[in-house]
């Protein structure tokens, strides 16, 4: 059994030494635990960093991808790399490397295939009272679109087995954490928590400039989410939402109507009354073609999950261009323009 732990880099080469310090090389279950660093198109010596501390692989972008496609990157190299279970954390270390055991425990057991570390926000004094309500509100969204009862969602301490790994496709380009969880939950896969202690920030998170930008870009992973995976019933309410006010608009044309007979007036809330059931027509069409797009990415997801498989019984090696390091040099990758590589200590077999 090999345990491969990832983490996602960007100019990390201050904190990385300290960070990985607390990383396990031995965890009971596995017969190996390997280090994975992501290095996110750094500009400072991250990557050398990593390598001079027994970092042994290391998938390195020449510019900055994003954490969301350095994660699924991670996730295609560990797999590639013969990973049994995959273990994320974070480079600013966030969070406690002395729960990885009790993070893989349930996957070792087969209760679950994918474990969150549930940093319990309303104990962290680092978070603002804001930023712990969204953190619930982002969570609870996340619960209600993937029938899971995950209690922090945004956690970055996770554990995925390999089966869970195989499956996951992450399309958002900002965070993995959300969708990850709907995907897990949507493909029936066992997913639970387990709680966790978190160490003293040590910088700021890079991930936004401001609580307002973290309000802003987390609100709209939310809506998107919920509108890609329960896209009938986000699109359906608010065409249920028009139609009840077009009906409203209508009402004092009806009432005369009814009433009297009278049907020369209201002329304005009869145009106000048609826009807005129009509307409303509308946007269930888009509700039902949006429900239909789900139904392909279903299907593409399924296509996609057959294609890894395959590369895997066949040894395909990573998806980004792989140098081997050789008496600490590395191998020539002067063809690597703008692709990622993946540098490490040994050969696939």
């Amino acid at each position: 059994m090999k345990l491969i732990i990832q983490i996602p880099c960007l100019n990390e080469e201050e904190q990385l030494p300290s960070m990985l310090a607390t990383l396990p090389r031995k965890v009971d279950g596995f017969d190996i635990v390997e280090w994975l660093v992501i290095d996110d198109g750094s500009t400072d010596d991250t990557a050398e960093v990593a390598r001079a501390h027994g970092v042994d692989h290391i998938v390195r972008f020449p510019n900055n991808r994003g954490l969301a496609f350095g994660f699924q990157a991670g996730l295609d190299a560990c797999l590639k790399l013969g990973a049994d279970v995959i273990v994320n954390t974070d480079a600013d270390n966030q969070y406690d490397a002395s729960y990885i055991p009790a993070l893989v425990e349930p996957v070792l057991t087969g209760d679950a295939e994918l474990v969150i570390g549930d940093r319990r926000v309303q104990q962290i004094d680092e978070f603002s009272f804001l930023k712990k309500r969204l953190q619930h509100l982002g969570s609870w969204t996340v619960r209600k679109v993937s029938g899971t009862d995950v209690p922090d969602a945004t956690s970055g301490f996770r554990a995925y087995s390999r089966e869970a790994a195989l499956q996951l496709v992450v399309v958002n380009r900002y965070t993995y954490t959300l969708e990850s969880i709907i995907q897990a939950g949507k493909l029936h896969g066992g997913v639970t928590s387990v709680p966790i202690d978190t160490n003293e920030a040590t910088r700021e998170s890079r991930l936004f400039s401001s609580m307002w930008a973290y309000v802003r870009r987390n609100a709209f992973v939310i809506l998107r989410v919920f509108a890609q995976y329960e896209p009938l019933r986000f699109f359906g309410f608010f065409a249920a939402i028009f139609f009840a006010l077009g009906l409203v608009s209508f009402l004092p044309f009806l009432v005369d109507w009814f009433r009297t007979g009278d049907t020369s007036g209201h002329l304005q809330s009869i145009i106000l009354g048609a826009i807005l059931i129009l509307a409303a027509v509308q946007i269930a069409a888009v509700a039902f073609l949006a429900d239909l797009i789900t139904a392909h990415r279903t299907l593409s997801q399924r296509l996609h999950d057959r294609v890894r498989r395959l590369e895997l019984t066949q040894g395909v090696e990573p998806s980004y261009l792989v140098s081997t390091v050789e008496g600490g040099a590395p191998a020539d990758d002067s063809a690597a323009v703008d692709r990622p590589e993946v540098e490490r200590e040994d050969r696939i077999s």
